[in-house]
């Protein structure tokens, strides 16, 4: 009785060690995956800034020694991530004049939310971006937000 108890109790230490592994390579395989990469140039040219890991970055204006602050062309986005930039610091949204005037807004079927959502863009899984520009948007990223999925 004593060898099929040794044998089980090893087997248990085996089996929970297996899961651990397990569990500890698979946080790391969703963090490896999780990254964004941020370049000065379009078409991804130029220096570049690469983010492991979920990340909220308030400014840009002392990121690893460098100021990031309104450099930023284009963007390639990991597989299990997801980016939301700012045109300005700490994740603030824009009132536009328009949002000044509700009525004007109401006018026009837009709401406050709305106007303010042009000063954000929202990058999802495998996003790569090659021009900002084309969302009148280079160079003007003051503070951004990796998010791990």
């Amino acid at each position: 009785m004593n060898k099929i108890q040794l044998v089980s109790r090893s087997f248990k230490t085996v089996v929970v060690a297996i899961v651990l592994l397990g569990a500890a390579f698979n946080a790391y395989a969703v963090d490896q995956d999780c990254w964004a990469d941020f370049f000065e140039e379009p078409q991804y040219a130029g220096k570049h800034l690469f983010i492991e890991g979920a990340t909220q970055l308030a400014d840009l204006n002392n990121v690893n020694g460098d100021n990031w602050d309104k450099r930023i062309h284009s963007l390639k986005v990991g597989p299990k991530a997801k980016v939301t930039v700012y045109q300005n610091p700490l994740f603030k949204l824009t009132e536009p004049e328009a949002a000044k005037n509700p009525d004007l807004l109401r006018s026009l079927g837009v709401t406050e939310q709305d106007a303010k959502e042009d000063s954000e863009l929202i990058f999802i899984a495998n996003a790569k971006i090659h021009d900002l520009g084309d969302f009148n948007f280079h160079k003007k990223i003051r503070s951004l937000k990796v998010e791990c999925l």
